[in-house]
């Protein structure tokens, strides 16, 4: 592991109006983890990982990625620096077929590569070559996951923020997709930064974690020395926690 983080985000607060979102945060992401964020709705989560991308600002702290502070670069800017995003929701372009969802992620680095990457994400991704003319909109939940990921890797990202992937999935195809960022971490080396809510799958596949409640970080570890914690088994793991087992 590289002494330099890939992702380095200090002391970052975030504020919405008047209500403060983030508190301070800290948190380390290095070239070739996975490294998942848990916590309960409405903890920060997912603002955590769209200030990193720039909307919203940090209102203190600092975010590096290689060294290089881009706590107040356009998020346009940021899409070029090799880091793309799959936000929750998914958000795909839902009037635009599979294939023009496709050439929108590839939009940020240009066409040089574009036929070469495109049979990288039908290999991954079989069901996006059979979907290739369908709208995004008429896609199944699992089906748009799959598209926002694949969209997100056609801009050809050293770190991709991946927010709430099994979020609405049904537990096989939650499982899948899990599957997938583990065998791109594996065969390809991608560096992923996992918001989830399924604590288990996401601590199960994570080299570490972090635990943020309303706005901090207040845990961290290895993912299996977070799922073996007593208090984290409580919160997260318990009471029908791990559907998607």
């Amino acid at each position: 592991m590289s002494a330099t983080p890939l992702l380095a985000v200090r002391g970052v607060t975030t504020m919405y109006g008047n209500i403060t979102a983030l508190r301070g945060v800290d948190l380390d992401v290095h070239q070739g983890e996975i490294v998942t964020l848990i916590g309960a709705n409405g903890a920060g989560k997912s603002t955590l990982m769209m200030t990193i991308f720039g909307n919203p600002r940090a209102s203190d702290g600092q975010i590096l990625f290689e060294g290089r502070d881009i706590t107040h670069l356009p998020t346009h800017v940021i899409a070029r620096l090799d880091i793309a995003q799959a936000p929750e929701g998914r958000r795909i372009f839902s009037r635009m077929t599979v294939m023009e969802n496709l050439q929108m992620g590839a939009a940020v680095i240009g066409s040089k590569h574009f036929d070469e990457d495109l049979a990288r994400i039908f290999k991954m991704f079989p069901r996006m070559k059979e979907r290739i003319h369908q709208r995004g909109g008429t896609l199944s939940g699992g089906e748009q996951q799959m598209l926002a990921i694949a969209r997100a890797l056609m801009s050809r990202p050293r770190l991709l923020l991946l927010d709430e992937p099994s979020l609405g999935l049904a537990p096989l195809v939650a499982k899948l997709i899990f599957k997938i960022v583990a065998d791109l971490n594996e065969h390809t080396g991608l560096t992923v930064l996992l918001v989830e809510q399924n604590a288990f799958h996401a601590l199960r596949l994570a080299d570490r974690g972090y635990v943020m409640v309303n706005g901090e970080i207040t845990l961290s570890g290895t993912g299996r020395d977070l799922l073996e914690r007593p208090e984290i088994r409580a919160a997260y793991l318990e009471g029908g926690r791990r559907e998607a087992g």
